[in-house]
């Protein structure tokens, strides 16, 4: 759909080996469920790389760009001659929506609007040149990174059906929270050099420094801690469901259901892990593009 193109493009897009990430990712999707999960992954790294460039210096063109996709979820059709990321986006979603359940389309629909709204908050941050406070940072980090996604993926590929009054639990609502920003978390280590260089504020590190006045080795350490709390309170809450099943009297298949998106959460936020301690996208990437530049080859996101 013309979301890389040739050469060394194309090049630098298979380094990040997608199909790696969607396998350790979501152990559960097969055939065309595996597919979808990998083109999903395709299509969050190639759309985020846009914004390194001039639009993510613009906030209201990012977000009239972005305004775009909002409407795909919400039954637009992309015009003739629209930009690869449109047209890619719409093949997507059709295939995310085919068949799903109308609450799983619901909720995700609204998590696909936070994922394309934050962009130009993202935007707004790198103008401001300074690292927000910690709760604005969590605020936009988490629309920007949409780590909520794959959860819902997961969950899809998986094929299971969770009854709202367990989905909307304390428990699973807290180990959501915990799986969404561990990974971001994690990853904001990861990329770091990256998104110092091209004047990124929203990033753990960056903000920890910035609120404690402390040293780089100092907010890593206390980055970590904030991603060893998180996955600490995931497992307390995790040893809570059952009981909390029992009292709900969920039926037999319905806490196998739960259980496995317990499993779910569990297997992307340690899939993603392995796949970034290996991909060239965060360990390649001086030698294929600079760190200060774009991490595109092509613009697929316009007007």
């Amino acid at each position: 759909m013309g979301l890389a193109g040739e050469g060394r493009s194309l090049e630098w897009y298979a380094s990040w080996d997608m199909p790696l990430l969607a396998a350790r990712g979501f152990p559960y999707a097969q055939g065309p469920a595996l597919d979808l999960c990998a083109d999903a992954m395709a299509f969050f790294f190639v759309f985020d790389d846009q914004f390194d460039g001039p639009l993510g210096q613009k906030p209201a063109r990012a977000a009239a760009v972005c305004q775009q996709l909002i409407d795909i979820v919400h039954g637009a059709t992309p015009l003739p001659g629209a930009d690869a990321c449109s047209v890619a986006f719409a093949d997507l979603w059709a295939r995310c929506i085919d068949g799903a359940h109308r609450g799983w389309v619901a909720r995700t629909a609204c998590e696909w609007e936070y994922y394309f709204a934050a962009q130009a908050h993202e935007a707004v941050g790198r103008l401001r040149r300074t690292p927000a406070d910690m709760e604005t940072y969590l605020q936009v980090r988490r629309g920007i990174a949409g780590t909520d996604l794959p959860l819902s993926l997961g969950e899809r590929a998986a094929g299971i059906a969770i009854p709202a009054g367990a989905l909307h639990s304390p428990q699973l609502r807290i180990m959501r929270q915990a799986a969404i920003d561990v990974t971001f978390m994690c990853n904001d280590v990861y990329s770091l050099e990256k998104e110092e260089a091209r004047g990124d504020m929203d990033n753990l590190v960056l903000v920890l420094e910035h609120a404690r006045a402390s040293t780089r080795e100092q907010a890593v350490t206390a980055a970590r801690r904030e991603v060893d709390q998180r996955v600490e309170r995931f497992r307390e809450q995790a040893r809570q469901v059952p009981q909390m099943c029992l009292q709900l009297g969920l039926t037999v298949p319905q806490r196998t259901a739960v259980a496995t998106y317990v499993e779910v959460m569990g297997f992307w936020m340690s899939g993603y892990h392995a796949w970034q301690t290996q991909t060239r996208r965060y360990t390649g990437a001086p030698r294929i593009v600079p760190h200060t530049g774009p991490g595109y080859f092509e613009e697929v996101l316009g007007a």
